[in-house]
């Protein structure tokens, strides 16, 4: 079940390790796409916008979470490559106290200022007291999320990406059978859809944390790793921090967008209510790659294998493109038919609309495999500035543009889905450049 990254065939082993990621985080998106689903076909548009727009602030909240929980995983990655389990399980401790305080502080600011928060969003009154009562339920989730997050990170770490899409899988069917029982046969509306996906994060979230607990005895905290430690607090720190700082910089950018989007009318916020999804849907295992060769790399960076992370870098590539190609000619020719997955065929005008974003961005989803892989090696290689570098690019540049092309008249709202492929080319060709400029003081801090 664990995938030992740093012996055997890479090409092999990257991809045994990596299918658990890129399936689970499939059916993850099955936490909101059942809600899309449901709510777009059996209450509305209106609905589905404000179901949409949810997803968009909710995304930008717990990827502050994720972010910790990733940085903390690549230390992780670090530590069980070196063999230093008695390190290894005291960062588990300190940063999972760490991480659920951040998670804890999130929940109370963000339910202090919800309203100021959608008045930041510009939501249209129509739908106002609906995405705020949506809301209101789904943020109880926050708490859930950490626990999953942190123990599939921890999980994931020392080579093991199987259990935690066992527990994502369970969680997402039961996701989709509250979501029809709570808003088709109890009529909840879009409340019935939040409160069917916190019952099933904290079913995953709990759930993981009880296996980690009895399945991993040999990683299972004791007392004496039950101190602080200012070195290992430093060293999480430095990890976790870019690494939340990069997610949160990407989110906060499409958050910024979102506001955009909502100041076109529910027509254009149900279009990218939809379009979204099925986005994120189709480069969801690119990204999910680009984490699993972050800990192919960090793992090697542990035990100082210089040439197997070269040899790595160019299978990833390879993979990614071949990928890539692939979805973006499905999600081109697709388009319009996955549109009216989410809404009904006769409102015509948000189907076009979901229809040009999605054929604008799958032209260029090779940009954006490039840059996750980008991501992943400069967390893994101690350099998690870099990846904030990165995102301040294509993210600055995306909402830059966005929001000077759509001021266009003859350009209109397909500025903002031309700006998103553009920003990710820039940073990808920064990337580059930075790699081959310090590819040497990579290689001599690796050894």
């Amino acid at each position: 079940m664990n995938v030992n990254l740093t012996t055997g065939s890479i090409t092999k082993n990257l991809i045994r390790f990596a299918l658990p990621l890129m399936v689970g985080n499939l059916l993850q998106q099955f936490y909101n796409i059942a809600d899309t689903f449901i709510v777009g076909r059996f209450i509305g548009a209106d609905a589905l916008a404000a179901v949409g727009s949810s997803y968009t602030l909710m995304v930008f909240l717990t990827s502050i979470i994720l972010g910790l929980c990733m940085g903390s995983g690549s230390y992780f990655s670090i530590l069980y490559g070196r063999k230093h389990f008695e390190r290894l399980k005291n960062s588990f401790f300190l940063s999972f106290l760490l991480i659920g305080a951040i998670a804890l502080i999130i929940n109370i600011v963000v339910y202090t200022g919800l309203d100021f928060i959608l008045h930041l969003l510009q939501i249209p009154s129509g739908i106002y007291d609906m995405m705020r009562g949506y809301l209101f339920y789904v943020l109880m989730g926050i708490s859930a999320t950490f626990l999953y997050n942190y123990f599939s990170n921890l999980l994931r770490a020392v080579g093991n990406s199987f259990v935690p899409l066992i527990f994502l899988a369970l969680s997402a069917l039961l996701n989709i059978v509250l979501d029809l029982v709570f808003v088709l046969v109890f009529h909840w509306g879009v409340n019935g859809a939040a409160i069917a996906t916190i019952v099933s994060q904290y079913v995953s979230g709990i759930g993981i944390m009880i296996y980690y607990y009895f399945g991993f005895t040999e990683l299972r905290i004791q007392k004496c790793h039950m101190h602080w430690d200012f070195a290992v607090v430093k060293e999480i720190s430095s990890f976790s921090f870019f690494t939340c700082v990069q997610q949160s910089v990407m989110n906060l950018g499409i958050l910024a967008v979102q506001g955009l989007v909502n100041s076109f009318g529910t027509v254009i916020m149900a279009a990218f209510a939809a379009a979204v999804k099925i986005d994120s849907f189709a480069y969801m295992p690119v990204q999910d790659f680009g984490n699993a060769f972050s800990t192919f790399v960090a793992q090697n960076y542990g035990v100082g294998k210089i040439d197997r992370i070269q040899k790595g870098i160019r299978s990833s590539i390879v993979l990614v493109i071949g990928f890539c190609m692939i979805v973006s000619l499905a999600v081109c020719l697709l388009a319009e038919p996955l549109m009216s997955i989410f809404i009904d065929p006769s409102h015509t005008s948000v189907i076009a609309a979901g229809v040009q974003y999605l054929r604008i961005e799958a032209s260029f989803y090779l940009g954006i495999g490039i840059l996750f892989m980008f991501y992943g090696y400069y967390r893994a290689v101690s350099k998690p500035k870099l990846s904030v570098v990165l995102t301040v690019i294509s993210l600055g540049t995306r909402v830059l543009l966005a929001y000077v092309l759509s001021s266009i008249p003859q350009i209109g709202v397909s500025g903002i889905w031309i700006a998103v492929p553009i920003g990710w080319i820039l940073a990808d060709i920064a990337g580059a450049v930075y790699y081959q400029k310090y590819r040497q003081e990579m290689q001599e801090q690796i050894a």
